[in-house]
């Protein structure tokens, strides 16, 4: 999800397409744990879009990568997470989703001085969730970004992170690219009422 132009890079999710084979909290976070992903996807509601997202350590009401992923992969117009309703519609290569920032889990939003600096950032110890930015072009709107969950299960740095994009975007108010990682890209809009709105490109790769 979020790939590059070429379809390179993105953060890789992990989709059980019938989440009836795992009913229980606990082997949800075994599966979760054993794919190693930063987030997988149980869908308990084809039909409906109701997903269940977890961590290899939490399970999240709200995660943006996941929503855009199941999103694409289900072809809804909306998917049912633990927070609320998320849209989904999709735009030749794009898939957006739509949602609020008050379900975003708490981010700690660390500004820079230039994107070198993101750039040269050692990951740091788990502690709170770190979303270090810096403006590539503020004029564009462009960001340069990285993410550190700070959860100590194993997901040191996020590749590309939806929700703390939306995050962003609601604390600086207007629309967003956003490069993170090794060269994900993220695109946001803020919507009338409090929606944010963000999308990227999707690939579906073989299973390792």
């Amino acid at each position: 999800m979020f790939c590059g132009p070429g379809g390179q890079f993105g953060n890789e999710l992990g989709v059980i397409r019938d989440g009836s084979v795992v009913p229980t909290d606990a082997g949800r976070l075994e599966v979760a744990r054993e794919l190693g992903f930063s987030e997988t996807v149980f869908v308990d509601d084809a039909a409906t879009g109701a997903i269940d997202i977890w961590t290899p350590s939490v399970r999240l009401p709200f995660a943006g990568h996941p929503c855009v992923g199941a999103g694409w992969l289900l072809d809804v117009a909306g998917l049912v997470t633990r927070a609320g309703r998320v849209e989904v519609r999709h735009d030749g290569e794009f898939t957006w989703i739509t949602a609020r920032s008050e379900w975003v889990p708490a981010r700690t939003l660390r500004q820079y001085g230039d994107a070198a600096a993101v750039d040269a950032l050692e990951v740091p110890p788990p502690g709170a969730w770190i979303y270090a930015w810096a403006w590539q072009d503020e004029a564009a709107g462009r960001v340069r970004a990285r993410a550190f969950p700070g959860r100590g299960d194993g997901i040191a740095e996020d590749e590309a992170t939806g929700a703390a994009a939306i995050a962003l975007t609601a604390a600086l108010g207007r629309q967003l690219t956003i490069t993170q990682g090794r060269g994900s890209q993220l695109t946001t809009s803020p919507r009338p009422d409090g929606w944010i709105e963000v999308g990227g490109r999707v690939s579906q790769r073989a299973r390792r």
